[in-house]
């Protein structure tokens, strides 16, 4: 038997597993899933779960059950391509004949002193979790800061205000407005929906360091109970160990089909892998059935024909009742981007489950 190891039962590694499953997996190859949780957990809604708004149990994903998938659970500790070995953190080798690794992403501290260890983290199911718990602890009329004015920190200082109206709740960002990388307007709508439900935006912060109660714009001292951090992300810490290829962002370089040049028998998924597009879930997924492709035109002894992947748009929420969205260069704003995401959580959910 060939033994197929898929790193990480996130969004890549679930759309990989699913499609060669649905699709006459090889008589001789069997699966094995290495992940430090049960089930996966829905990422994209984590911001949820942090604020409160949602219990933990409606963001699970069970794994598939199938007599060809072995599901173990454990942390990968390092990964050695020249024995065909991965170990996890309890020292327990697991070899390989082909390796996927979708491990996903950690927080970017960016080295500012501080950071990580007065921050909370929305990048894990478990620090999730001890971040709704920071904030939930948090005395009324406190003060919640967030560093990045990104989707993930727009989406969580939303949630945040519609579960706590009685926090001040505040987004730091280095640039002059919330959402850069979307359209004006766009950003402009987000702004004034903040501003009518007392969110805070402040531009131009450049976090020199963080202190338990307190970030640092320099020498300027802007107080706060609770920091939640959402200025970046890079490769899990095993992935930056790697002595392979890498682009500025630390992600694998990767070939036409996705895996390592060196070692074609490795291939990297999501946001572990340098990519023509920004790390997202949608990516990770549509990557992830691709390389599902790959393997079944490679064991068939025929030449993998790929179509580009096209992503569908960004959405975001504001809330339960608002959101936002990108649809290719189309804004949309209101009501029926917040209806889009909902629909689009569902259709995750029943695909997977």
């Amino acid at each position: 038997m060939r033994t197929l190891l898929v790193l990480g039962g996130g969004y890549g590694g679930l759309a990989l597993i699913q499609k060669l499953l649905d699709n006459h997996l090889p008589h001789d190859v069997e699966i094995v899933l290495i992940d430090r949780m049960p089930y996966q957990g829905i990422k994209t809604e984590y911001y949820a779960l942090a604020a409160g708004t949602v219990t933990d149990f409606h963001l699970r994903i069970q794994f598939p059950l199938h007599p060809r998938l072995t599901v173990r659970y454990g942390e990968v500790g390092s990964i050695d391509l020249e024995s065909r070995m991965i170990f996890l953190n309890t020292g327990e080798p697991i070899s390989y004949d082909i390796l996927a690794i979708a491990l996903g992403c950690t927080d970017n501290y960016h080295n500012i002193p501080g950071a990580e260890e007065h921050t909370c983290s929305i990048q894990s199911f478990s620090g999730t979790r001890e971040t709704y718990r920071r904030l939930n602890d948090v005395k009324p009329y406190g003060t919640v800061n967030i560093v990045g004015g990104g989707l993930s920190g727009v989406e969580i200082a939303a949630e945040l205000r519609e579960s706590r109206p009685d926090l001040n709740i505040s987004i730091l960002d280095r640039g002059d407005r919330v959402l850069s990388s979307f359209p004006a307007k766009l950003s402009q709508y987000v702004e004034e929906w903040f501003s009518e439900h007392h969110v805070e935006t402040l531009g131009h912060i450049s976090v020199s360091h963080v202190e338990k109660d307190a970030i640092f714009n320099g020498t300027q001292a802007i107080p706060g109970d609770v920091t939640v951090w959402t200025a970046g992300i890079q490769p899990v810490q095993v992935v930056q160990q790697l002595e392979l290829p890498k682009d500025r962002g630390g992600r694998i370089i990767v070939g036409p089909y996705y895996n390592v040049a060196d070692y074609p028998e490795v291939y990297v998924i999501g946001d572990c892998a340098s990519l023509p597009f920004a790390p997202s879930a949608q990516a990770a997924g549509a990557q992830g059935e691709q390389v599902a492709q790959i393997m079944q035109a490679l064991w068939r002894d025929e030449t993998p024909k790929l179509h580009k992947i096209k992503l569908k748009g960004t959405l975001g929420s504001l809330g339960k009742n608002a959101g936002f969205g990108l649809m290719g260069r189309r804004s949309v704003m209101g009501r029926v981007p917040r209806l889009l995401k909902s629909g689009v959580l569902w259709m995750s959910k029943r695909h997977f489950g």
